[in-house]
């Protein structure tokens, strides 16, 4: 028995542990074979309050964890296979335990951005592949940029880009987009942004230097050609992690977990979520690690109105 479980071991996660901990609540953090999240493929993280000279991803996190573990937070690695919230204390199965109960749960499973498996896309994460503008497109001032996508979360990581690339290059594999009209017409007046449309991505093309270019079959020819380039966006969306939940939280019609505003409560009394799960716009390390902080005070002063 828990007084708080943590499912997730990103920024939100791993903030949460830290104020629990803290606390003398002695949380357990339950992370996947694969813990930190999207930022374990961030290579230097510079927008993170703190670090003058930026940090690299995966020390940032593994700095938040020992934080957490000096504090008392103690942590197990395990899928969880199945999670019975119809009443407290909430009953979770875990790979290799037969069953955790818990007063609290807060769950920090973040959001797995989409990619386009092709061949060279995953070994460059990092290395020119990257699915976040806002993280690191400062790292390729005056230089050549490709987004794949035609949604308006492509267009407005095409606009943003512009602010530090010599050209974007909008790549979608239909004719027409789908983004809103004033995206389009956005996109479509800035002079950095061009299009390379009805192209299916084939491959990314690369050296022991990082991306150089971007191999695309034209729909309508059935032709290959590459287009230069030295970083490729992926903006084709995510998709929350919240498949172990079974449908028991409320979510919006793309999965993300609905809080109640300016808190991290859910619609269950004593769960509560946190960081990119219930994110959709921000997704960024400081906002999660904010909303891990929320989750766990909300935890915590749950826990105090019980025992009262």
């Amino acid at each position: 028995m828990y007084k708080s479980v943590i499912v997730g071991t990103g920024p939100a996660g791993l903030t949460a542990a830290i104020y629990l901990a803290r606390a003398n609540m002695r949380p357990l953090v339950i992370e996947g074979p694969e813990p930190g999240g999207q930022l374990t493929t961030t290579t230097e993280v510079e927008n993170f309050p703190g670090f003058p000279e930026g940090i690299m991803g995966p020390e940032l996190l593994e700095n938040m964890r020992k934080q957490a573990e000096r504090f008392g937070a103690e942590f197990y690695t395990g899928w969880v296979k199945k999670a019975d919230l119809s009443e407290r204390p909430f009953k979770l199965q875990v790979e290799g335990i037969e069953e955790i109960l818990s007063e609290t749960l807060i769950i920090s499973t973040g959001a797995s951005a989409k990619y386009l498996g092709i061949p060279n896309e995953q070994n460059n994460i990092g290395y020119g592949v990257s699915t976040c503008a806002t993280c690191d497109g400062f790292f390729f001032k005056n230089k050549e940029i490709i987004v794949v996508g035609g949604g308006d979360s492509a267009l407005e990581e095409a606009n943003f880009l512009t602010r530090f690339a010599s050209k974007v290059t909008v790549v979608h594999r239909r004719e027409e987009l789908r983004a809103s009209k004033i995206m389009q017409d956005r996109a479509r007046a800035n002079k950095k942004i061009e299009w390379a449309l009805n192209k299916t991505p084939v491959e990314v093309i690369a050296d022991n230097q990082g991306v150089n270019g971007f191999k695309v079959v034209n729909n309508d020819s059935g032709k290959e050609e590459v287009i230069h380039t030295n970083g490729i966006f992926v903006a084709i969306g995510h998709h929350p992690n919240t498949g172990f939940l079974d449908g028991q939280i409320t979510t919006d019609n793309n999965g993300y977990i609905i809080t109640n505003p300016g808190t991290s409560e859910t619609n269950i009394p004593g769960v509560f979520a946190c960081g990119d799960v219930q994110d959709s716009r921000y997704r960024q390390a400081i906002t999660a690690a904010g909303s891990g902080s929320m989750a766990a005070i909300d935890s915590e002063r749950f826990i105090d109105s019980l025992e009262h």
